[in-house]
């Protein structure tokens, strides 16, 4: 089955007719919300110019369908600000929705699912702090008896797939950390992507999604345990293809709405996968990155490197994402023919020749700014029990203990671009 007819299949079954994807389907977020209320906060970029006409389709689809719009409210910066969650808050609380409707990319739309949580819970807990973690919100909704406001997610960007899961991404600038909140309660109630209009991205945003939606698919899959592998499997082998042809086609021809339909399939693939399962290394270290790079960069920076630490423990896996990249010419070895770290060193050069290919730098220290006190900043993030989840993820699991001899030098290698100071368990 060709990987796009596989990701609609694998997609239907995901989130059957609570999500509208593809090609013109806009829209159909008027459908959605009719169905979930009438009296509608409207969130999206209302202070970029390039969103007016995205903004005026949406509040004529509302208006068509019966749906008041009550507010509206500014989305948030990149990576989701702390100040922005508490924007959004204040907007909820004095224009009292019975819906709310996110026209963003993925930092709008997991900064709206946490002000929402907030919105339901502030008097419990004012701010979002507690909530950080895994199942925190759901428990807290049991405890008191309460319920979150349902929400209508657009998305405008194919990276993140916010629009379909479970996880909220907030950022404290004052540190420069970024923060999660995991829980199925935060889910968006109903979701709609029309991949057409992210046609009006910036290619740099276009390729930090991919790179986002790759790591999603890649890491899931990497860390699956035997329950869930196969399912993994389908879904990495499927998104991978996709964003890897729609991201080369794309730098070619930012115009090819066939590459912005595989972008779009494959990056919500890795929504997908990240509810089935958990991102690790990668994801985790990019939290501490977020003042010199972006998110899908510093991902995309960092997965060769963790792909060579895990290579001996997971050499089939390792074995069956390189041939994805070989199959579009990523990678010329004969993988069948390799194991165990030198097999996931060809599959770390194939995946570096990808990020070359689209002009990503391949070694931490090619950033502006960046500095070995952010390789502390990792290593001490790592610690943090808020963020455990990242290191049990991994196929080679971690511990607080075990974090500085051997993520320590996974961020060395990743900060000279030198694979042999990497040391394998």
């Amino acid at each position: 089955m060709d990987s796009r007819e596989k990701a609609k299949q694998l997609l239907t079954e995901f989130k059957g007719d609570t999500y509208s994807y593809g090609l013109g389907v806009y829209e159909e977020l008027a459908r959605h919300t009719a169905e979930l209320g009438k009296r509608a906060l409207f969130v999206g970029r209302l202070a970029s110019p390039w969103f007016a006409p995205l903004r005026e389709r949406a509040l004529k689809a509302l208006a068509d369908a019966g749906v008041e719009v009550v507010g509206e409210c500014r989305g948030a910066y990149p990576n989701a600000p702390l100040e922005d969650v508490y924007r959004m808050h204040s907007h909820i609380m004095h224009k009292k929705p019975d819906v709310i409707v996110t026209v963003d990319g993925g930092s709008g739309i997991d900064a709206v699912k946490s002000a929402v949580v907030l919105a339901a819970l502030g008097d419990v807990e004012p701010e979002i702090d507690p909530f950080f973690g895994m199942g925190k919100v759901a428990e807290a909704l049991e405890k008191h008896g309460r319920t979150l406001l349902p929400t209508v997610s657009v998305m405008l960007a194919a990276s993140s797939a916010a629009h379909l899961t479970k996880y909220s991404n907030v950022t404290d600038n004052i540190n420069g950390q970024k923060y999660l909140v995991i829980d199925e309660a935060v889910t968006p109630t109903r979701a709609v992507f029309d991949y057409e209009v992210t046609s009006t991205q910036p290619a740099s945003l276009t390729q930090d999604g991919a790179f986002d939606g790759i790591g999603h698919c890649v890491e899931v899959y990497f860390g699956a345990g035997p329950e869930t592998e196969e399912k993994c499997a389908e879904i990495c082998e499927a998104g991978v293809d996709l964003v890897i042809r729609g991201l080369l086609a794309l730098t070619d021809n930012p115009d090819d709405k066939e590459a912005r339909m595989d972008l779009g399939l494959g990056t919500d693939l890795g929504g997908q996968a990240i509810m089935v399962g958990g991102t690790s290394g990668p994801h985790l270290n990019s939290f501490s990155l977020v003042d010199v790079v972006s998110h899908g960069r510093a991902c995309a920076l960092m997965e060769p490197y963790y792909t060579v630490f895990f290579a001996p423990a997971i050499e089939h896996k390792v074995r069956r994402v390189g041939e994805i990249y070989r199959k579009h010419g990523l990678i010329t070895e004969d993988l069948a023919a390799l194991s165990g770290r030198e097999l996931g060193e060809a599959v770390a050069r194939g995946m570096r020749e990808l990020s070359l290919r689209v002009g990503f730098p391949e070694k931490l220290s090619d950033l502006p700014n960046m500095t070995r006190e952010h390789i502390t900043r990792c290593l001490e993030a790592a610690k943090n029990p808020a963020l455990e989840s990242k290191l049990k993820n991994m196929p080679v699991p971690l511990n607080a203990d075990l974090v500085d001899e051997y993520m320590g030098p996974v961020l060395e290698a990743g900060y000279t671009g030198d694979f042999s100071v990497i040391k394998n368990m």
